[in-house]
């Protein structure tokens, strides 16, 4: 599992050109099974991605895609995690 960490290089209004096709980038993953959670940091200088992927390879291919990283909007930090408790809710990410 990963967290993603994008944080803006750019002025919100560029984020804002292509924050549409960003969305829709996002929305495939999710399609996909390889994106669990996602959202915009407070304040608003980047976002937070929780990923499952086989390896960082794996996920960096899929970041790849990302409209933000092609556009060079965003610097991405990547933390790799093995999940080892969670609230039960959450178990299947134990998995």
């Amino acid at each position: 599992m990963f967290i993603v960490s994008l944080t803006y290089i750019c002025a919100i209004d560029e984020i804002e050109k292509y924050l549409s096709e960003h969305i829709d980038y996002l929305n495939h993953q999710y399609s996909a099974g390889k994106f669990l959670v996602s959202g915009r940091k407070n304040p608003r200088v980047g976002g937070v991605i929780l990923a499952i992927a086989e390896s960082r390879e794996e996920l960096d291919n899929i970041l790849s895609e990302d409209p933000f990283k092609i556009h060079n909007l965003a610097n991405y930090e990547v933390t790799e995690f093995i999940p080892t408790k969670t609230a039960s809710r959450l178990a299947f990410l134990l998995a």
